[in-house]
């Protein structure tokens, strides 16, 4: 009886390494999306049989290390989300269901009722990114500062107020009002070097700029996807 539970224990590990070793690693290709192909990678890495971690990096969208969640393998099936997804709709989440033959991976994409299918070929071994994590700021850039900005013929503006937390990350609020008013949900705030910037994933929208003491105000970029538009931070007059 021993020898049999010792064997099946065998079988269930050896099971479990195969369909780990079957989807771990770093996977390139495309997206077939309407009016073209998305370029993505995708990387998967297994900790313990049931501890999946994975980023995906789209260029052509500017962006790198988005993480993946609800990764679920089994055997030569592959799934796996992101909790922000693409294109116009970012809120919406997206989600990889996938077959898994040698070195490709192909199934379905879906996100905000509209699918798509897509490919990928195993290039290397997993290079999962870590999301950054909030830090503090320079106490000199704390407070209110306001921007203003133009998209599509429309001027936006934006307000962000910058706030330290003792024994804490800093945190920050951050408004772009064009035809509507949005505030914005921020994940991430770090300076480093002087460098600050600020992420709203669930919108795709970042700021990164550097505060000038000559002039008093942070110079910067607005981001939105790919675009990038100059945005210079004042302090409200």
């Amino acid at each position: 009886m021993r020898r049999l539970i010792l064997a099946a224990l065998c079988g269930m590990s050896t099971a479990v390494c195969s369909a780990g070793e079957v989807a771990t690693g770093r996977w390139q290709g495309t997206i077939e999306i309407p009016g073209g192909a998305l370029d993505v990678i995708v990387d998967l890495a297994q900790g313990a049989p049931d501890a999946w971690s994975g980023s995906l990096i789209a260029p052509g969208l500017g962006l790198k290390g988005v993480p993946l969640s609800e990764i679920a393998i089994k055997g030569d099936t592959a799934a796996f989300a992101m909790q922000r997804g693409f294109g116009r709709t970012p809120d919406e989440k997206a989600q990889f269901d996938a077959h898994v033959e040698g070195d490709t991976m192909s199934g379905e994409f879906r996100q905000a009722g509209h699918s798509a299918t897509f490919a990928l070929r195993k290039i290397g071994p997993a290079q999962v990114e870590q999301p950054p994590r909030s830090t503090a700021i320079a106490k000199e850039i704390e407070g209110r500062w306001v921007g203003e900005y133009e998209l599509g013929g429309y001027t936006r503006h934006v307000t962000i107020t910058l706030a330290n937390r003792t024994g804490a990350p800093a945190t920050a609020e951050f408004v772009v009002v064009g035809k509507r008013t949005t505030n914005l949900p921020v994940d991430l705030i770090t300076q480093d070097e002087g460098l600050l910037r600020i992420e709203s994933e669930a919108f795709g929208i970042n700021f990164e700029g550097r505060f000038r003491k000559e002039s008093g105000d942070i110079k910067g970029t607005f981001e939105q996807g790919p675009v990038e538009l100059p945005l210079t931070l004042r302090r409200p007059g």
